[in-house]
């Protein structure tokens, strides 16, 4: 008898069991512990360093709009648009905003609200650029009147580019929502020990229908941007476009492999990490040196010094 329950002791010792999904098995892999759920929350520093950037940078681009509107009857906004330059301003406020959805625990409404507010609000920031490099060209190539593009000018027709472009985007995350919406997902592999709790983007390939169809806009508003440059605008607002859209493209372009390589809370970071850089680099490029004149060197920003540089780059461009 002592044999036969010392060789069932034996036997029980030895006998393998796979904990369940939500616990994981201790170092001597004798007993199986809970797995702590995790996510990306504003309590972890990383969360709370993408949070405050977040908050910081929108409240940085509210104060640029009150600034703009301020101002807004001196020769440099009247210059730049007045009214894509509002839309603008207002799009990349809610950039900075939408951010925060990614952040905090995830639930079926944020994992909803992700790919339409990032969609719509990049799409909307993104094509005001480009109505804003096709104004600077109307304005400055078509200066024969009565010339039909003239008259596209005056009536405005670069502003329909941004419900046009909006409303493609809508439709990419209507499909995308209609046949496989994003939901609260767990994985339970990235890291040992902890369970994290994502947002499953659904379809994968709806997915990369938006990212390339926004990176597409992108591409060709720089380009266009790109082939605008050289222009005599008073306040050289081309080249700052361009190198505004170089920004943003890279950014994403750096996204997308970074993206892949990395899994759990690195991953979410680094989504919000892109919204936010790719936003700064707008905000920085096109509106920091309009800020500079306006509210470092206000001599500038007058009548008589518009009239002075526009003849003088009018007269070095015909010498070309």
């Amino acid at each position: 008898r002592k044999r036969i329950n010392v060789w069932i002791q034996f036997t029980k010792m030895h006998h393998c069991v796979k904990c369940p999904d939500h616990q994981h098995a201790n170092t001597e892999r004798s007993h199986c512990l809970q797995r702590t759920v995790t996510f990306l929350a504003y309590q972890d520093p990383l969360g709370m360093a993408l949070a405050c950037t977040a908050l910081c940078l929108s409240a940085l681009t509210a104060a640029v709009l009150g600034v703009f509107l301020r101002h807004q009857h001196t020769p440099i906004v009247k210059a730049n648009n007045r009214a894509l330059s509002y839309i603008l301003l207002i799009s990349l406020t809610f950039c900075f905003l939408c951010s925060l959805l990614f952040i905090g625990p995830p639930n079926t409404a944020t994992c909803t609200l992700q790919p339409i507010a990032f969609g719509l609000v990049f799409t909307v920031a993104v094509s005001t650029v480009l109505a804003k490099t096709l104004t600077v060209i109307l304005a400055f190539k078509v200066t024969a009147p009565g010339r039909r593009m003239r008259r596209l000018l005056v009536s405005g027709a670069p502003n329909f580019i941004i419900p046009g472009c909006s409303l493609i985007q809508l439709t990419l995350c209507g499909v995308w929502l209609g046949t496989s919406p994003p939901f609260v997902d767990s994985d339970s592999h990235s890291e040992h020990g902890h369970i994290i709790i994502t947002c499953n983007k659904g379809s994968v390939t709806a997915f990369y229908c938006g990212l390339g169809y926004l990176g597409s806009l992108a591409l060709g508003t720089f380009t266009v941007a790109f082939l605008a440059r050289n222009l005599p605008d008073t306040f050289n607002e081309a080249k700052f476009l361009t190198f505004s859209m170089l920004v943003f493209c890279s950014v994403w372009l750096t996204f997308l492999p970074v993206h892949h390589s990395t899994k759990g809370k690195v991953m979410v970071a680094v989504e919000v990490f892109s919204i936010l850089a790719s936003s700064a680099g707008l905000l920085g490029c096109i509106f920091a040196p309009k800020c500079y004149i306006i509210l470092i060197r206000p001599e500038e920003n007058c009548l008589r010094d518009l009239k002075d540089r526009r003849s003088s780059m009018g007269n070095r461009h015909s010498d070309r």
